[in-house]
């Protein structure tokens, strides 16, 4: 992906604070992902000006207003999901004001939010996030030595037919696990393959491929005996 050739006002704000915190333009650049040429304009332009934002020029005049602005980011604040279609439909039909589905992109962009795919996630019950919990409180503090003598091992069940994807959520930079952007998704599809294997630090299994059903008699002589 080719880096961006703009900032938002956010993302202005961090450079200048890396840059007078003593980081080079081209780490900044990387941090932000954009064209170190974009971080030498920026700072040439703070040093001469004092101001971040780039210099106002004439064209187009916008056609939302600053609140219009904030009631698109708030539209997809609140339902990630929503695509930029529907964020227009819904701000006509609560400003009537007219725009293009460009427009909200852009406004989006400007806020920071840009559509990506979303995580794929399973649904959790809050039995299963306090068990995880609980279990992550127990091996904090494990050493090297302590998980060195851990197998890790996993079932996959790859679908032969899943779904082509085109689902985006809008989110920010950072968000990439945030709840609201992750899409939960059933675990199981039309058609599929099971493999089992296990890693540790020092070996891993073979990968196991499990056809039909796997129950607790069946892990137990197939799997963990044989392999």
């Amino acid at each position: 992906m080719p880096p961006r050739r703009k900032l938002s006002d956010l993302d202005r704000g961090r450079a200048i604070g890396w840059l007078q915190d003593g980081v080079a333009a081209r780490q900044v650049a990387q941090r932000l992902a954009v064209a170190p040429s974009v971080i030498i304009r920026l700072k040439q332009r703070f040093h001469a000006t004092g101001r971040m934002q780039e210099r106002q020029r004439s064209g187009r005049p916008r056609v939302t207003t600053q609140r219009e602005d904030r009631f698109i980011q708030r539209q997809a604040m609140q339902q990630r999901m929503a695509t930029a279609n529907n964020i227009r439909q819904r701000l006509q039909a609560t400003t009537n004001t007219v725009v293009s589905g460009q427009t909200i992109r852009n406004r989006l962009h400007n806020f920071g939010l840009r559509a990506r795919r979303p995580v794929r996630g399973t649904t959790l019950t809050a039995n299963h996030r306090a068990a995880r919990r609980a279990w992550c409180t127990q091996h904090v503090r494990w050493q090297h030595q302590q998980w060195a003598q851990v197998l890790f091992t996993d079932e996959s069940r790859f679908c032969l037919e899943p779904a082509d994807g085109r689902i985006r959520v809008w989110r920010r930079r950072g968000e990439r696990f945030a709840e609201r952007a992750v899409l939960e998704r059933q675990r199981f599809g039309r058609g599929s393959v099971m493999v089992w294997g296990g890693i540790s630090t020092r070996l891993r299994t073979p990968l196991y491929h499990v056809v039909g059903n796997l129950t607790g008699v069946r892990y137990q002589n197939e799997i963990l005996q044989q392999v």
